[in-house]
């Protein structure tokens, strides 16, 4: 997939004193990103046609992935008071290089970042596990950092990757959760944020139900060819 950021508009806006870099340098490191986006993938689509494979059902319902835009790496290194330079960009930022994986139940969550972080080139930086800890709003979700490595024709060089991990009924509920948030003017936004937190909790309590269902027909399916 080609990159099409244009960061000069970008450098631009940067006080002269901040040396971000040359649009190509910028160029180059986002196509690095983009580089282990396509490993994380690749690895967690060899694991999906595992399952196919050898398992009753598969627990990867889908993967997407993105790439963080130049304006919101700009506006997030200048809010937390970071150097304005592609270094600082590497070292700083950890969710430039996105892969979100959407499984059937909490349990397949586990089990999908399990395999894929007791792969001998990964090096796990850092786990949120905002399912046994959801977010006071009620969010829910498996956060991994890690860094993959990619081989260019001359190196080959470490890149971070966030993952994210939901359920379908997660994802259902995070996406319109932000639809809502960035609303303008929205009367009695306590009480639309009280309402979306007992959505969140329900359609937890949801996820949990479909498991145990899902358990016990498989259970049953079992003991018949028995």
């Amino acid at each position: 997939m080609p990159i099409n950021y244009n960061f000069t508009d970008l450098v631009n806006t940067i006080e002269p004193g901040h040396l971000m870099a040359t649009s190509n340098s910028f160029q180059d490191m986002m196509m690095r990103y983009q580089c282990a986006i396509m490993e994380v993938e690749t690895k967690i689509r060899v694991l999906n046609e595992e399952f196919s494979l050898r398992m009753r059902r598969n627990p990867i319902e889908s993967i997407k992935t993105r790439m963080k835009s130049p304006a919101s790496i700009y506006e997030k290194m200048e809010r937390r008071g970071y150097p304005l330079t592609i270094d600082s960009m590497e070292r700083n930022l950890n969710d430039i290089a996105g892969v979100r994986v959407i499984c059937s139940f909490p349990e397949d969550i586990y089990s999908v970042a399990r395999l894929i972080t007791e792969q001998d080139d990964i090096i796990v930086l850092q786990i949120k596990d905002y399912i046994a800890n959801p977010k006071p709003n009620g969010y829910r979700s498996l956060h991994l950092i890690v860094a993959v490595p990619i081989f260019l024709a001359n190196e080959k060089k470490n890149m971070k990757v966030e993952i994210q991990f939901r359920t379908i009924a997660m994802d259902f509920w995070a996406s319109l959760e932000h639809k809502v948030k960035y609303k303008k003017d929205v009367e009695n936004p306590e009480q639309v944020a009280k309402e979306l937190k007992e959505c969140a909790d329900i359609i937890a309590s949801v996820d949990y139900r479909m498991q145990e269902i899902e358990h016990s027909t498989s259970l049953v399916g079992k003991e018949k060819k028995e």
